[in-house]
């Protein structure tokens, strides 16, 4: 059973730091693309950072570039989400996903491929607010 489990959500003030995990069991994060989304409320959900499977491609979200990170680790078989200078407008529910998809420099997928990320993480709350 493919399954992923997120972990590291919580309140941080603005410009402070959290990172997230993401722990895979039931199949190897190498073979898949992978990726960080989030929805906050009233929104719809949006793609923030995506590693293609051959780890070529890593694209971010405008709002996020040099302030996210993401990474893999495969003897952990892990992915993390590292993120600083957080803003308010940064809080949301985050989600990590993995699946067949094709990632490109540019893109993680576009919306209706969404759902081409087949096993997702059950979510973590991230509240930035002083």
């Amino acid at each position: 059973q493919m399954q992923l489990v997120t972990s590291g959500g919580g309140l941080v003030q603005p410009g402070g730091s959290l990172r997230l995990s993401c722990a895979a069991s039931g199949f190897t994060l190498d073979n898949y693309a992978i990726g960080w989304f989030r929805q906050a409320p009233g929104k719809e959900r949006e793609a923030v950072a995506c590693i293609s499977s051959s780890g070529g491609y890593t694209p971010y979200a405008d709002s996020v570039k040099g302030r996210f990170t993401i990474s893999r680790d495969r003897v952990k078989n892990t992915m993390y989400l590292k993120m600083d200078s957080l803003k308010p407008e940064d809080t949301a529910v985050y989600y990590c996903a993995a699946g067949l998809v094709v990632v490109t420099s540019g893109s993680c997928a576009a919306p209706a491929e969404y759902a081409d990320f087949g096993t997702w993480g059950q979510g973590t709350q991230v509240t930035v607010s002083s």
